[in-house]
């Protein structure tokens, strides 16, 4: 009886030995599986007959949309629909002559699949190597133009089949592994180990990420590590910046002057807050293939002097002078494109001036895409050279040859600045009566810039008359403008006119009659120019443009100017 006793006792613990065996599996299980549940998945990437590209830090193997092709001197050629997912999103080929333009921040290049050539920035060199055609992709000898034309860095690592891509451009920073350490997949301890490194290896720093680093070894693996594994961060490369910033808000003046007369004096002027001026220095000539106007000449030399000295800087109006069918023939024409560009390029040397404002109107919707062309084309060169683009361009949604001709998400792309001429809501062509520039059109029109148009706000300067119109009323009903400057008005208008606010407009409003004719006027101000400027704020543009000097009505508006901007 007690040996049964005992047995039974016995069983019992064997049971409660398997139970607590079974509950503690159960939790080791429910462990392991919420380490698993919450720690990142490891996802294999297949890369088996693909060479493994990193480009700045990522691996874009599998995005790639054409696999590199690697010839026996292990020169790499990139597709051109790669090119410009990653490098040159205006990257274009010319059938008829077998032509490839490409452009990157400082470069523009031309180069064919015919020749072993290439023209970078209007020298031509010699390659090794041609673009190829493989079926219908065109493919770029880039391990040999990638640092000439795009700036970046390629490195190719046969034993692992690894091409790493670095734009000189970036910040970069290294450091030194002090102890041997694992690679992991993300940033936890239970992640899935991608590669072993030893003490004393360099690995170049990505970012952080609380108590972990992620890192790019020699041979291409990019995962963490821990912090604490990491000594001697060196900057090794620092940011380039290629255009000398202006410091704070635009303040800037156009200095309009005829291309028959010569640049002003203003040596005994000064205009408090002005912190850009654009004179009209150069210009298209009609019948021209890419000859521009110089009408700088000496007096602009001493009035680039001027500016100077008072810490303007100078960003020469290139105007076109509303020709439209020499426009045209020149935006149409990639060789005569080319020549105005180093045209004007070689104006900027000369006279070491700090950007271009590139004024073209009345052009044809159709050149549309081609003066965007010639601006992603100029501004490469621009900005190599330091040197500021601003390119002016009118209210989105108007006439064909005045606003359907500008592709302004274009041109903000590849522009520094674009400046919204906001004036002539009612212009020189209109028969019905109307104000130049009211407050509720003017912030429509920047609401479709920062929408439709995309345009960054960083990037947009607001346009602001310094003039306004008065209409005089005929027999028929319609009515004929006349400018009056800021200057003019109470030369203009009668003494003891009563005018009246325009809440909406934001500009005073006034009816008067004169030598027994009738007129409408409404008027620009310090309050609504005031006004104005608190448009460029409220929606924090980069500042403000005025057309045009000479037509303000005293020295001290440009005070004024500055206290309202600042």
């Amino acid at each position: 009886l007690q040996m049964a006793k005992r047995m039974k006792e016995k069983n019992e613990r064997n049971k409660g030995k398997i139970v607590l065996n079974i509950i503690i599996v159960v939790i080791f299980l429910a462990i392991v599986s919420g380490v698993f549940y919450f720690s990142p998945n490891y996802i294999k990437e297949d890369y088996e007959g693909k060479t493994k590209i990193l480009i700045n830090n990522n691996n874009v193997t599998l995005k790639m949309k054409n696999d590199v092709y690697i010839d026996e001197n292990n020169n790499v050629f990139m597709s051109m629909p790669d090119i410009k997912n990653y490098f040159d999103k205006y990257i274009e080929y010319d059938k008829e002559d077998g032509d490839i333009v490409t452009t990157s921040e400082i470069n523009i290049a031309k180069l064919s699949t015919e020749k072993n050539t290439i023209t970078i920035n209007g020298e031509e060199e010699e390659l090794n190597s041609s673009a190829i055609k493989k079926g219908e992709t065109i493919y770029l000898p880039f391990s040999e133009i990638s640092q000439k034309v795009y700036d970046v860095n390629l490195e190719y690592i046969k034993d692992t089949n690894t091409i790493i891509i670095d734009s000189l451009d970036r910040k970069q920073e290294t450091a030194t592994v002090n102890k041997n350490t694992k690679i992991k997949y993300k940033p936890q301890i239970f992640s899935r180990t991608l590669d072993k490194i030893k003490e004393n290896e360099k690995v170049v720093f990505i970012e952080e990420k609380e108590d972990w680093a992620k890192v790019r070894t020699i041979d291409g693996t990019i995962g963490y590590i821990k912090k604490d594994k990491l000594n001697d961060l060196e900057v090794v490369r620092e940011e380039k910046n290629y255009i000398n910033k202006v410091d704070g808000k635009i303040n800037l003046v156009w200095d309009y002057y005829s291309e028959y007369a010569n640049a002003p004096d203003r040596k005994d002027e000064k205009m408090d807050g002005v912190n850009v001026v654009s004179p009209a220095f150069f210009s298209i000539m009609k019948g021209s293939n890419g000859e521009i106007n110089d009408n700088a000449k000496e007096e602009g030399k001493a009035y680039i002097k001027w500016a100077h000295n008072n810490k303007y800087q100078v960003w020469a109006m290139f105007s076109n002078n509303s020709l439209k069918d020499t426009t045209s023939q020149i935006l149409n024409d990639y060789e005569k494109r080319e020549s105005m560009i180093e045209n004007l390029i070689s104006l900027v040397e000369k006279y070491d001036i700090d950007g271009v404002n590139v004024d073209f109107e009345n052009m044809n919707e159709s050149d549309k895409d081609v003066y965007s062309r010639f601006l992603i084309e100029l501004a490469p060169r621009l900005k190599k050279m330091g040197k500021t683009l601003s390119v002016d361009v009118t209210a989105p949604d108007g006439s064909a040859t005045w606003s359907l001709c500008f592709d302004r998400d274009v041109i903000a792309d590849v522009s520094d600045y674009v400046i919204f001429m906001a004036y002539d809501q009612y212009g020189t062509g209109s028969s019905k009566a109307g104000t130049t520039a009211g407050y509720n059109w003017v912030e429509a029109n920047i609401k479709k810039f920062l929408g439709q148009e995309d345009v960054p706000p960083e990037k947009l300067v607001l346009g602001i008359p310094l003039y306004m119109r008065t209409w005089e009323e005929k027999r028929d009903g319609t009515y004929v403008p006349n400018i009056v400057n800021m200057n003019d008005l109470f030369d203009v208008l009668p003494e003891n006119q009563v005018a009246t606010w325009d809440e909406d407009l934001k500009q005073y409003y006034v009816e008067y009659e004169k030598k027994g004719k009738k007129y409408k006027m409404w008027i620009e101000n310090e309050k609504s120019i005031g006004e104005k400027i608190n448009l460029a704020k409220k929606y924090n543009l980069a500042g403000i443009a005025f057309w045009e000097k000479d037509r303000e009505p005293n020295t001290e508006f440009w005070t004024f100017v500055k206290e309202e901007l600042n």
